[in-house]
């Protein structure tokens, strides 16, 4: 692991809850995400292994076939003490910018508070395609929906508007998807070691299962693997279609493995639960496939 304890500091620029640090390393400059404090009452852990959910969640999306945010595992000694952290490379520069949804849903419709509804999603990314003064590259609904589904295989509970978005270049104002970022929130990031060690097959099974993101239909959160089987949303069934088949189970198992600085039983927790959610995934898609159900 790289030691960025030496690391040229700037002054923080960046937005979120987690502690964060921004460095300069090898000229790279780099959004340095600490673990981050409880804030859940009641949890003898003194922070939350946000750095490995980061970082596996970043790879699972880059591993398939996603453009990600590059991100590095390292240390920090910080008050005498060696941390575990998360160097989120900057993929923003001078010709670059960086345009997160919620900014994107104030431009689209100044009047109304756009949240986590789905349906409101839908309506903003919509309105984008109608900034005439924007050339997108990308179809932004297909790219949210190809989003989703690994959101949904990694358990991301906190895909909110200010962690996506779409890049502009001023000179042109050619625009496209930006790349993944800001996976911190996936993997149950909440539980530390013995609480994994405990945790028998049904009860990973269930955390799998029962797994919700952030996103709102009528009200109410999604819950990620009730949605994707229920197969309603075309939009969604399409982006299965599309994402399935880039997902290698055997390679993200062999990456996580490869984490010597994470304990075993993080490994074999993340693989189990990473696992049962692919094999959901894999039934859809072959039940969509075998109807005649997607759209090729």
């Amino acid at each position: 692991m790289l030691d960025f304890t030496k690391a040229v500091e700037e002054l923080n620029s960046y937005n979120g809850s987690e502690k964060k640090k921004t460095l300069i390393y090898d000229g790279k400059k780099y959004l340095v995400k600490f673990p981050d404090p409880i804030r859940e009452k009641n949890k003898n852990i003194s922070y939350i292994n946000n750095a490995f959910s980061e970082y596996v969640g970043s790879h699972i999306f880059e591993m398939s076939g996603f453009v990600t945010q590059n991100t590095i595992l390292g240390n920090y000694t910080y008050n005498g003490k060696e941390k575990i952290v998360c160097a989120c490379e900057d993929f923003t520069n001078k010709d670059c910018v960086l345009y997160e949804f919620e900014n994107l849903a104030l431009s689209v419709n100044p009047d109304k508070k756009i949240e986590t509804e789905l349906a409101d999603i839908m309506e903003v990314i919509d309105g984008i395609k109608k900034i005439s003064s924007l050339s997108l590259n990308d179809n932004i609904k297909e790219k949210f929906w190809d989003m989703f589904i690994i959101d949904s295989l990694i358990g991301n509970t906190d895909r909110h508007n200010g962690n996506w978005g779409i890049l502009v270049y001023p000179i042109n104002n050619k625009a496209k998807f930006a790349p993944i970022y800001d996976c911190g929130s996936c993997l149950n990031p909440i539980l530390d070691d013995s609480d994994l060690e405990k945790m028998n097959e049904v009860e990973i099974k269930n955390l799998a299962i029962n797994c919700y993101s952030c996103i709102k239909e009528n009200g109410k959160k999604i819950n990620y693997m009730s949605y994707i089987k229920n197969g309603k949303n075309v939009e969604c069934n399409n982006a299965i279609n599309r994402i399935f088949k880039r997902i290698n189970i055997d390679k993200i198992d062999d990456f996580i493995d490869s984490i010597s600085c994470m304990s075993v039983s993080r490994r074999k927790f993340y693989k189990k639960v990473i696992g049962y959610r692919y094999e959901i995934i894999k039934n859809v898609y072959n039940r969509l496939k075998f109807s005649g159900s997607l759209n090729n």
